[in-house]
């Protein structure tokens, strides 16, 4: 039997890498850069007033107070946006919004509330240093200043710094393509009502869901016969089009066999059975020409959600251009006891609570009475991680508890 840590060594080694696409900086949230944006202009382009106020001369307002007000004469105003030069002359003051480019000599602005608010004439109450409330050209970005690096991945500030560095678009590598398979003959689209021996698909559902909160661009496969001819058409199709395929029906038996004998056109398969719970009994492999990584899961929705937590979720994290392609972990002290397969790293569904007294972490197990539930998993919003020596662990021990936030 694999352990969990080798089957995911193997996943992760087969980690996808898309080839870069242009795309609108609106698109490019969260993914991986795969150029080097190098600025050719300064940000700001030119010196402008931080806050709407009055652009002067610091050295004509210095030593203004309440009590000993410096008062000059304002001869113009410049809203944002002006493209018309203005020359601003010893012991003058010109109205400027905030945005708007200084006057020629004015190397400072004081704030409308350090002022009487004149038109006309000014009071200054209060005088402001060299370069106060002023934005200078190039103090942010200069010329040449690397915006975004490559491999770096794109989060707001990131878009922000392209926008001012007036790229509309950039190389970037796009989202995984998820490709969900169901195969069984006793399925039935949702909108069917489920005749006898009939189930509705709700594992391609669950699995389209899981990977699109991954981060990956998904597509959802029509329901596939148990037979082999009838798979093999349905991976022909969808290889083309995918950076990684999940295909959910049985991993045994002779609907297994099927399966099996379905991808043995297209690649190798490895069917093993891995040291954990749920989800003992799966399958893995790279088909076709492009080597797309392909998992195979057994149907039943909650187990095959626990199998894409563990294996394809950090996969496609991984290729996003996360370092850290796992989920956030903590230790917190069950409300109530858990049991755990001998030799087999425990995947149980918890409740992340906060004691107040304390501030510590809580979590109560659930679905304790079955790992297929799904109505449990919905409760959910953590991983009780049970290590493969850990049988038993009573009220008050301390467990490693895998964070799922909420979308």
């Amino acid at each position: 039997m694999r352990s969990v840590d080798e089957q995911l060594e193997r996943v992760l080694g087969a980690a996808v890498r898309p080839a870069p696409v242009r795309l609108s900086i609106s698109e490019a949230y969260g993914l991986r850069c795969a150029e080097e944006v190098v600025t050719s202009r300064p940000v700001p382009g030119f010196d402008m007033a931080e806050i709407d106020g009055y652009a002067v001369r610091s050295i004509d307002v210095m030593g203004a107070t309440a009590d000993a007000p410096v008062s000059i004469p304002v001869v113009g105003e410049i809203p944002a946006g002006s493209r018309q030069p203005l020359r601003l002359q010893p012991g003058q003051a010109v109205r400027v919004a905030a945005g708007a480019p200084l006057p020629t000599l004015a190397d400072a602005v004081v704030p409308v509330g350090h002022t009487d608010g004149g038109a006309a004439r000014l009071s200054v109450h209060r005088g402001v240093p060299s370069a106060g409330y002023v934005r200078r050209a190039g103090e942010d970005v200069q010329p040449g200043d690397v915006a975004v690096r490559r491999d770096a991945v794109v989060g707001v500030a990131q878009i922000a710094l392209l926008a001012a560095a007036g790229r509309d678009k950039v190389l970037m590598y796009p989202k995984p393509r998820v490709s969900v398979i169901s195969v069984g003959d006793e399925l039935v689209e949702l909108a069917r009502t489920p005749g006898a021996g009939q189930i509705a698909d709700v594992c391609s559902h669950a699995l389209t869901a899981a990977a699109r909160d991954a981060g990956a661009d998904t597509s959802r496969a029509a329901l596939v016969r148990g037979d082999a001819r009838e798979v093999g058409a349905a991976l022909a199709d969808r290889l083309p089009f995918s950076d990684v395929i999940v295909v959910c029906g049985s991993v045994g038996g002779r609907a297994g066999s099927e399966i099996r004998a379905a991808l043995a056109g297209h690649g190798e398969l490895d069917t093993t059975r891995v040291a954990m719970h749920p989800g003992s009994t799966q399958g893995f492999g790279r088909f076709g020409a492009d080597a797309v990584p392909t998992f195979v899961f057994p149907s039943h929705p909650a187990t095959a959600l626990v199998l894409f937590e563990i294996l394809v979720r950090p996969l496609l994290r991984l290729s996003l251009g996360r370092t850290d392609p796992h989920r956030r972990t903590m230790t917190a002290r069950l409300t109530s006891p858990v049991s755990s397969i001998e030799g087999r790293r425990g995947f149980l569904r918890g409740r992340l609570l906060r004691e107040q007294s304390t501030g510590d972490y809580l979590v109560q197990p659930l679905g304790t009475s079955g790992t297929h539930l799904l109505s449990s998993l919905a409760d959910a919003n953590g991983l009780i991680v049970l290590p493969e020596d850990l049988t038993e662990a009573t009220v008050d021990e301390p467990v490693t508890v895998a964070f799922l936030p909420a979308p």
